[in-house]
C-alpha cells in the first residue's frame, strides 16, 4: 500500500481500516460479555439465565441491541441538551483510547508508547469527566447523587490502580507494555516480584472492580437507593453505551493485569517442569493466551460481582483511604528495595 499511495493517503487508508477492526471487536466484545455475564450470573444463582433465543440464547444480546437501538430517545426537561447528548460519547471514547494501547498477541497492538502505561492511565481517567456530565446535565437528584458517587469513588481508587502499576514499572524498569511482556518470556511478574507482586495484583483487582462500577461497588447505579443511577435519564442507545462501557472497562481491567502480572501473550514457563511442557505451552497461539488470561480475570471479577452484597459508601471509602493505600504505599516502597537488593528473579 505504501509503494502505491503517497504517506499520507496511505496512513488514512490504514488509520481507518484500523478504526473498522476496533468498532466491530468493540461490538462483539461487548455482546459476548453481556451474554457471558447472563449465564455465569444464571449459574452462581442456580438457574438457567438466558436460553430460549437461540442456541444457549446466545442470540438474546443480540435482541436486546436491536431494542435498544429501536427505542424513543426520549427529551428531558430543562436537561441541558448540550453536554446531556455529549456525555455518553465521552465516556464511550475513553474506552477506544485505552483500548488501543492493548497488547493482543506479538505485533498485534495499535499502539506501543514509551510511556504505555502512564498513557493508559491518564486516558481512562477521562471517563469519569463523562459520568459527572450525564448526571449534572439530567436535571435529575438521583443522577446527580449517582454522579457524584461515581466521581468520589473513581477518584479514590484511581490512586490504587496508579500505585499497584507503579510497583509493576519499578520492577520492569519500563512504562512499554511491549518490553514489560518480554521480561515475561521465562517468569511472569506475579512470580518474579514474590509477595509485593501478589500484593499489587490483589489491591489492582480491588481497585479495578471498584474502577468499573460492578458489584459489590455498584454505589453509582445502586437500584434500590437511586433507581439506575447517573444514566437514569437515558433511553435508546445512549443508554447502550453507558452500558456497553461497563462490560469493556472490565475487559481492559482483566486485559491489563493479565499484561503487567501474567505476561500477556507469553506462554505458562515452569523452570522445575520438563522441557516437552514448556514445548507445549509455546505451540498454544500467543492470542489464545492472552484471551485466556483476561477471560479467567473477568471471570473472577463476575464470580466477586453475582456473589458479595453490595457494601455502604462510607464502607467504600474507608477500604480506599484507610487500608489500601497505605498498604500500596508500603508495597512500592518494599518493591523498591527488593529490586534495589537484586532479591527478585
Amino acid at each position: 500500500m505504501y509503494d502505491n499511495l503517497q504517506p499520507f493517503w496511505a496512513n488514512l487508508v490504514e488509520m481507518t481500516i484500523i478504526g473498522v477492526i476496533f468498532l466491530v471487536f468493540y461490538a462483539l466484545l461487548g455482546l459476548l460479555l453481556i451474554w457471558l455475564e447472563r449465564r455465569i450470573a444464571g449459574f452462581f444463582q442456580n438457574r438457567l439465565g438466558p436460553n430460549r433465543t437461540g442456541p444457549f440464547g446466545i442470540i438474546q444480546t443480540i435482541a436486546d441491541l436491536i431494542k435498544l437501538l429501536l427505542k424513543e430517545l426520549i427529551p428531558i426537561k430543562n436537561a441541558d441538551k448540550f453536554l446531556f447528548n455529549l456525555a455518553p460519547f465521552i465516556v464511550i471514547i475513553a474506552t477506544f483510547m485505552t483500548l488501543a494501547a492493548i497488547p493482543f498477541a506479538k505485533g498485534l497492538h495499535a499502539l506501543d508508547f514509551n510511556i504505555g502505561v502512564f498513557y493508559v492511565m491518564a486516558v481512562s481517567s477521562i471517563g469519569v469527566i463523562g459520568i459527572l456530565l450525564a448526571g449534572w446535565s439530567s436535571n435529575n437528584k438521583y443522577s446527580l447523587i449517582g454522579a457524584m458517587r461515581s466521581g468520589a469513588q473513581i477518584i479514590s481508587y484511581e490512586l490504587s490502580i496508579g500505585l499497584s502499576l507503579v510497583t509493576v514499572v519499578i520492577l520492569a524498569g519500563t512504562m512499554q507494555f511491549s518490553e514489560i511482556i518480554a521480561l515475561q518470556k521465562d517468569t511472569w511478574f506475579i512470580f518474579q516480584g514474590h509477595i509485593a507482586t501478589v500484593i499489587a495484583f490483589i489491591i489492582f483487582m480491588i481497585a479495578g472492580t471498584a474502577e468499573c462500577n460492578r458489584g459489590p461497588f455498584d454505589f453509582a447505579e445502586a437500584e434500590s437507593e437511586l433507581t439506575a443511577g447517573f444514566h437514569v435519564e437515558y433511553s435508546g442507545i445512549k443508554f447502550a453505551f453507558f452500558m456497553l462501557v461497563e462490560w469493556i472497562n472490565m475487559f481492559i481491567i482483566s486485559a491489563i493485569a493479565a499484561t503487567i502480572f501474567w505476561g500477556g501473550w507469553q506462554p505458562l514457563h515452569l523452570g522445575f517442569m520438563p522441557d516437552g511442557f514448556n514445548h507445549f505451552m509455546a505451540l498454544i497461539p500467543p492470542i489464545i493466551w492472552f484471551f485466556g488470561k483476561a477471560g479467567v480475570v473477568m471471570f473472577i471479577m463476575m464470580w466477586v460481582k453475582w456473589t458479595f452484597p453490595r457494601l455502604r459508601i462510607d464502607q467504600l471509602l474507608n477500604l480506599e483511604w484507610k487500608y489500601l493505600l497505605p498498604i500500596n504505599l508500603f508495597n512500592v516502597l518494599l518493591m523498591a528495595f527488593l529490586v534495589l537488593m537484586g532479591w527478585v528473579l
